[in-house]
C-alpha cells in the first residue's frame, strides 16, 4: 500500500477538491480518524503535514482541542508519512507514542511528521522513531510526539 497511498495523494491532489477527497478516503479506511476531519495538506516520502479545523467536537471543557484529538492527528499523520514512505515489501504498526503538552491548543491545529532515522528494506523488523510537531495559527509548538512505528517485512504467502 505504500506506493499506493503516496500516488493517490499525488493524483488527487492535481484536482480542485482532490486533498479533500484524499483526506475522505484515508477516513473511510481508517474510520475513527474522521473524527477530527482532518485535511491533508502534504504529502511525500519523509513528511506529511495535516490540518485540524477549530471545531467543537474536538474541545475538552475548558474551551481547547483536546489532548486525545491531538494524539489523534499525531497518529494519523506519522502513520501515513510511514506509509508512504515505506518500501512495498514492507509494513508498519504504532507500538507506542511519548506526548507532550506544551502550551494550550486553541485554533486550528497544523501536525508535521518526519522520520527519525531513514526508512529503509530490511529482512529484519526494526523500530523506527516519528516526530511529529503540532503547532497552532501563530505557528507555535502545542504538542510534540514521538511515535515508535514497528516496521517489518511483509509476509510472503
Amino acid at each position: 500500500m505504500s506506493a499506493t497511498v503516496l500516488s493517490l495523494y499525488r493524483r488527487f491532489s492535481r484536482w480542485p477538491a482532490g486533498r479533500w477527497l484524499f483526506s475522505r478516503a484515508v477516513c473511510f479506511r481508517a474510520p475513527y480518524f474522521a473524527t477530527i476531519a482532518p485535511r491533508f495538506v502534504a504529502l511525500e516520502p519523509g513528511r506529511c503535514e495535516v490540518v485540524m479545523r477549530d471545531r467543537r467536537r474536538v474541545h475538552n471543557h475548558l474551551g481547547t482541542v483536546h489532548a486525545i484529538a491531538l494524539c489523534n492527528l499525531a497518529e494519523l499523520a506519522a502513520g501515513v508519512m510511514t506509509d508512504a514512505s515505506l518500501p512495498a515489501s514492507m509494513r508498519w504498526i504504532p507500538r507506542g507514542m511519548q506526548v507532550e503538552y506544551l502550551k494550550k491548543a486553541v485554533g486550528p491545529m497544523r501536525a508535521v511528521a518526519t522520520p527519525d532515522l531513514p526508512l529503509v528494506e530490511s529482512d529484519v523488523p526494526y523500530e523506527l522513531p516519528v516526530t511529529v510537531e503540532v503547532t497552532d495559527r501563530a505557528g507555535d509548538t502545542v504538542f510534540h510526539a514521538r511515535i515508535a512505528m514497528w516496521v517489518s517485512p511483509k509476509r510472503r504467502d
